[in-house]
């Protein structure tokens, strides 16, 4: 478990920050980006939260066990893979934990309509939040990818599994609280020439 007693160490004044590895990192290195915006979008699905906690139990548990998962992704993504061995075992995202998210997509998209065009991001204010958390879970996700393009980096497999499958949900849950895609706002294509 982690303990913090103290929230500021003054170890960052320097622009760098620490890995779980102990190595320093500059705070705009690709990989403290990827993990920052995994952080983000944790924080705007606690925002979308605030609308599903009431109207919809079933989304916002969904949406508590993924706020979860984000924090295993970032520390996933905090120590990565050297090919050394630790004195302890890393935590890392697993495949059961991608799966249960498949499974949480298929009991929500069996009840929504048929999309007949693109979704604008909007509907009810839960919608357009869990459309804003997607859209940001989309940027950790490019993120990761360009990380692990890097060979002198690396990235679970899982993990871009993972983020991939979050977005996913993301979009089928933003549908399924806006009536399972009765009220979604759908982009009519020239609409405004």
């Amino acid at each position: 478990m982690v303990k913090l007693n103290k929230i500021y160490t003054r170890t960052g004044d320097d622009g760098t920050t620490g890995l779980g590895t102990g190595e320093r990192r500059l705070k705009s290195d690709l990989r403290v980006d990827a993990y920052g915006t995994v952080d983000e979008a944790n924080a705007c699905i606690g925002m979308a939260r605030i609308h599903t906690a009431g109207a919809h139990p079933a989304i916002d548990a969904m949406l508590s066990r993924i706020q979860n998962d984000l924090f295993d992704l970032g520390a996933d993504l905090a120590v990565p893979d050297g090919g050394k061995p630790l004195d302890y075992e890393p935590l890392r995202i697993v495949a059961a934990q991608t799966d249960r998210v498949e499974h949480d997509i298929d009991v929500l998209n069996k009840d929504l309509q048929p999309l007949k065009s693109f979704v604008l991001n909007g509907g009810t204010p839960a919608a357009a939040a869990l459309h804003l958390a997607r859209t940001v879970a989309r940027r950790a996700e490019r993120l990761m990818v360009a990380l692990a393009q890097d060979p002198a980096e690396h990235v679970n497999r899982e993990a871009l599994k993972y983020i991939n499958r979050v977005s996913d949900f993301l979009f089928v849950a933003a549908r399924a609280v806006n009536d399972n895609g009765n009220t979604d706002v759908l982009w009519v294509p020239g609409k405004n020439r």
